[in-house]
C-alpha cells in the first residue's frame, strides 16, 4: 500500500489529524519558509505521534552538524534534503535520508546513495505538479516519494501512474495557506482506500 507523508505541519490540530488519519510520515520544515518551525516546536509536536508514524525533518542545503542537531533534539526518524548536499556525506547521517529531486527536464538525476528519493516540482512547496510523463518510463532503483501539486482529487492518478513507495503533500491539504483538517483526512483516506 502506498504510504502517506503530510508535510509542513506546525499546529497541534494538524498533527493530530494526520496521526489519527493514519499518516505514515509527518514532516516538519526547518528551512526558511512560511511553514518553518523551530526545533523546540517540532519536538513538542512530535510527542503526539505514535512510534508507527515516522518524523521527517525537511532541510535545504544543510550542514551535517545541522542535520545531526535536529535528529537528536526533535528527535527525527528521517531527514529530507533539498538543494546542495555532498552525495559522499549521505552515509554519515545517522538516520535514513530522503533525497529530494526537482523535476525540471527530461533527464533528472535518478541515482543516489540516499535511502529514498522524492520527486518534486521545480519549486518545492509551490503546489505545482511537475510533468509526470518525464518520469513515467524511467527506471528508478530507490524507493521513491511523489510530491508536488498532489491533492485528494489527483493522488489516485499519481498512484496508478507511478506505484510510488509514498506520496507527499503540503499545500494540497491547505486552504489559504493554512493546513485544512478535512483536506488532510480526505487526502489520506483517498490514498489508503
Amino acid at each position: 500500500m502506498t504510504r502517506v507523508k503530510i508535510c509542513g505541519l506546525s499546529t497541534l490540530e494538524a498533527v493530530e489529524m494526520a496521526v489519527n488519519s493514519r499518516a505514515d510520515y509527518i514532516g516538519f520544515v526547518f528551512a526558511p519558509s512560511r511553514r518553518q518551525v523551530s526545533l523546540a516546536r517540532a519536538n513538542e509536536l512530535a510527542k503526539i505521534a505514535p512510534e508507527t508514524t515516522k518524523i521527517v525533518g525537511v532541510f535545504v542545503s544543510p550542514s551535517l552538524s545541522e542535520l545531526e542537531e535536529a535528529i537528536v533534539k526533535v528527535p527525527l526518524d528521517i531527514v529530507q534534503i533539498h538543494g546542495d548536499f555532498p552525495e559522499k556525506d549521505l552515509s554519515k547521517i545517522s538516520v535514513p535520508v530522503i533525497r529530494a529531486i526537482q523535476i525540471r527536464d527530461d533527464e533528472p538525476q535518478l541515482d543516489s546513495a540516499a535511502d529514498f528519493l522524492l520527486f518534486d516540482a521545480p519549486t518545492a512547496g509551490s503546489g505545482q505538479a511537475f510533468d509526470w510523463h518525464l518520469l513515467a518510463e524511467k527506471e528508478i532503483r530507490n524507493p521513491f516519494f511523489i510530491a508536488g501539486g498532489l491533492t485528494a482529487e489527483n493522488v489516485t492518478e499519481a498512484q496508478a501512474l507511478f506505484q510510488p513507495y509514498a506520496v507527499d503533500v503540503s499545500s494540497g491539504v491547505e486552504t489559504n495557506g493554512i493546513k485544512d483538517l478535512d483536506k488532510i483526512r480526505q487526502f489520506i483516506e483517498r490514498v489508503k482506500k
